[in-house]
């Protein structure tokens, strides 16, 4: 059975199906198409599955006309109905991994998914997680799931870990160049596993266990969390000093060795770097550990949107605004540059908290012309309108934005992504240093 898989995967004969086609299941069927592997997609979302069939996606970084293409050839299956998963050979589970509003971790997709798959398990069939979680669930949870159809794995089915590193909006470093880490339940699951990734990336790192393979995704994201925090926290107190840090990070950028830039910001959002810190916490309790350093970082990040809101209002009432009559607009809604991903994006706390507290509040985002959950639609951006709004809060720093003409044609601007360089008495920056009072 390995050895027929194998002559399947080096003849491009192996058959993918992938569990869940959002912003890391519809990229990894991209790749895997254009590696010249044939495709089956299942997603329980009947509205997406015919949005994809009329050659309609709403995710960057994937070729729409290429993807419809395949459709079309018969390469790009897509359904609604998972029995059709039971042709595929190596099922790829890419399900959503949030938490809860108590920030407890929310396993529910992963475990509903891996039912799924329990129903369709047959001899043979590689399964592969890649949804973000902490270490022991592909083992303690997945494995013990589909272990339940009394197959044995690592001799009918192969099961491992490889977490996604997905970058949305990177040119550079698309899916295809971004080094894979994985692992498999035992040593014959990451032979294969191994054998199918080497087909569609350009470097394979394996890891001694599928734990390893998780810890390793939370410990990249949770860094970049905990590096953001610390900007945030310096940012916050150079506003109190009369500093401003974005000159600070300039500075300690020329130092060759020993410091890496990060900057402060309104949040943090997307679906990984928020969570991670409390998917890791959550598994740490049951060690008899408290991992303070890393929680009180990602509270840190998660009370930016409240600081950012506070300083709304002290550079209302700074520029003799009452703040029931003012009128905003905000610049930027998703949770980073040049895309439309508004997943736990800061922007959208930052829009609930001002709506009631403010006579007006607008957004524009040429990612975003919708926000359905706040039933408000972007503006088309035009330089007469800025105008009309007495504040500027430019939360995401899209290229798209002209800036000279936003700072020209702008009453007051309340910049908290370091865009605007220049001093400047009608813009007022996060940890620009410009708080007086």
């Amino acid at each position: 059975m390995e050895k027929e898989l194998i002559k399947k995967i080096k003849n491009k004969k192996l058959k993918i199906g992938i569990l869940g086609l959002g912003y890391v299941g519809l990229p990894l069927a991209e790749l895997f198409l254009k590696k010249n592997f044939s495709v089956i997609g299942f997603d329980i979302s009947s509205k997406k599955i015919k949005n994809f069939k009329k050659g309609i996606f709403e995710i960057e970084d994937i070729d729409s006309d290429f993807l419809y293409e395949k459709i079309k050839e018969n390469k790009f299956i897509l359904t609604n109905d998972y029995l059709k998963l039971r042709y595929a050979d190596a099922i790829f589970i890419c399900v959503p991994t949030p938490v809860t509003k108590e920030r407890v971790p929310d396993l529910s997709y992963v475990i509903n998914a891996s039912e799924t798959v329990r129903k369709v398990l047959r001899k043979g069939h590689v399964i592969i997680l890649k949804s973000t979680t902490f270490p022991e669930t592909t083992e303690d949870i997945v494995l013990k799931i589909l272990e339940g159809k009394k197959l044995k794995v690592g001799r009918d089915f192969y099961l491992g870990y490889v977490p996604e590193r997905v970058n949305p909006g990177d040119k550079k470093f698309t899916i295809e160049k971004i080094p894979v880490v994985l692992s498999g339940v035992t040593e014959k699951c990451k032979k294969i596993i191994k054998e199918i990734y080497k087909e569609i990336v350009s470097y394979v790192h394996t890891v001694s266990s599928p734990k390893v393979a998780e810890m390793t995704k939370l410990y990249e994201n949770i860094f970049r969390n905990v590096n953001i925090a610390l900007a945030n926290q310096m940012a916050l107190l150079c506003d109190k000093m009369g500093i401003n840090f974005w000159e600070v990070i300039e500075a300690a950028k020329t130092k060759p060795f020993g410091f890496m830039a990060f900057y402060p910001g309104p949040g943090v959002g997307g679906h990984c770097i928020p969570v991670d810190p409390y998917y890791l916490s959550f598994k740490a309790k049951e060690y008899d550990i408290e991992i303070d350093f890393i929680t009180l970082a990602a509270k840190v990040n998660d009370e930016m949107p409240y600081y950012v809101v506070d300083r709304v209002f002290h550079i209302l009432i700074k520029e003799k605004i009452f703040p029931m009559d003012a009128k905003i607009l905000v610049m930027g809604v998703s949770f980073k540059k040049d895309i439309s991903d508004i997943r736990n994006s800061p922007a959208i706390k930052i829009i609930k908290l001002l709506k009631q507290k403010v006579k007006k509040i607008e957004y524009i985002d040429p990612f975003v012309p919708e926000i359905e959950d706040l039933k408000m639609k972007s503006l088309k951006y035009k330089k007469e309108i800025l105008k009309n709004f007495d504040l500027i809060l430019l939360l995401t720093d899209h290229s798209a934005f002209p800036y000279e003409e936003i700072m020209k044609n702008s009453k007051i601007i309340f910049d908290t992504r370091g865009v605007f360089k220049k001093k400047n008495k009608k813009i007022y920056r996060l940890g620009g240093g410009e708080i007086d009072f």
